[in-house]
């Protein structure tokens, strides 16, 4: 997988490539904790289904304030780090990939604590690939 750093080039990989190097890229910017890079690995206006409420970020500025938001509720979980442990691209087409993925979260020991299936789909937009939609069973 590639890191963060070179995230501006996936649009020379393959749409299959491309979509899961930029799920790699957000959980890179996830576990480091960097909100702004966690922001450009997203497509706007970027939805996410979780706990049965969809919500919709506009602007990388809402999604900066919400991953930011959401640090004292990963610290209560004694959280980490996170691992995709499994993914697959379920269908595949010049500017959109659906990856169906299976996330661990786990404590700095490694220990797993949850996992949970989720499906993103990564779109090729104006120029740039990233995670347009997620739909997580995270618990």
């Amino acid at each position: 997988m590639m890191k963060p750093t070179n995230w501006p080039r996936f649009s020379t990989l393959s749409p299959e490539s491309s979509a899961i190097a930029t799920a790699q890229a957000f959980i890179d910017a996830f576990n480091s904790q960097d909100h702004e890079q966690l922001a450009r690995t997203l497509n706007y206006p970027h939805t996410r289904l979780a706990l049965g409420h969809f919500r919709t970020f506009d602007s990388a500025q809402e999604s900066v304030a919400a991953s930011t938001a959401a640090e004292p509720r990963l610290a209560d979980e004694d959280w980490h780090h996170s691992v995709i442990a499994e993914i697959e691209s379920v269908h595949v087409g010049a500017d959109k990939v659906h990856l169906a993925m299976t996330v661990e979260r786990c404590h700095e020991n490694g220990m797993v604590y949850n996992t949970f299936d989720t499906l993103w789909i990564a779109t090729f937009d104006q120029n740039h690939w990233g995670i347009k939609f997620r739909s997580s069973f995270l618990r």
